[in-house]
């Protein structure tokens, strides 16, 4: 399956997108506010890669690189801690240092929520946010995020433990956005664990 949009397309990662997940990957800025990495080796990127079929057939996780036109790996989004009784899951995204501040991620979110809401059938996407990441904060609330409160001691981070802000964003909400109004789409089937629609089969 894939998402494409105008400029960025989003797709599954295979073996041969480790290279890039690990130049992206490697740099401390780029995984500062996560519970992984830096990367240090390409073992730790293909153990990633390997276990992502795993994850989307138990409806566990939907993760996919984002691409640019030349297919090349720039970074990561996708959809986790999903309900599909409550048709909600939280959307995570990622990318390469050298991509912060150009429009992909906000291009990248409009591709997943395309998926999550116009496609999967959810009803509300959540979204974390590290206290001490101003650049994620802002983004959120650029995009519409609303934030819904502060969760204590939420994130570990080796011995560290985190706090971070929840937020949310729900159908109405995309449906009135800029972002609902992108070109996006779908090309191949969604993994069925992932669908919230009631008789089973994908919305257009």
């Amino acid at each position: 399956m894939e998402v494409v949009g105008p400029s960025l397309r989003l797709r599954y990662a295979t073996a041969l997108d480790v290279p890039a997940l690990l130049e992206l990957g490697s740099d401390p800025e780029v995984t500062r506010f996560f519970s992984w990495g830096p990367y240090r080796s390409a073992s730790e990127p293909a153990a990633y890669v390997a276990r992502l079929a795993g994850e989307r057939e138990r409806g566990e996780r939907l993760d996919f690189l984002i691409v640019g036109p030349d297919d090349r790996a720039i970074g990561v989004t996708g959809l986790s801690e999903f309900s599909r009784r409550d048709r909600r899951a939280v959307v995570g995204t990622w990318l390469g240092r050298a991509h912060w501040g150009t429009g992909a991620n906000r291009n990248a979110k409009a591709l997943i929520a395309w998926l999550a809401f116009a496609v999967l059938g959810l009803e509300r996407l959540g979204a974390y946010a590290d206290l001490e990441n101003p650049r994620s904060r802002s983004a959120l609330g650029s995009l519409g995020f609303v934030p819904e409160g502060t969760l204590r001691r939420w994130h570990r981070h080796g011995e560290d433990v985190h706090d971070v802000l929840l937020y949310s964003w729900l159908r109405q909400e995309w449906e009135r956005s800029p972002l609902a109004q992108a070109r996006v789409t779908l090309r191949g089937i969604p993994p069925a664990a992932f669908n919230s629609t009631t008789d089973d089969r994908p919305v257009r």
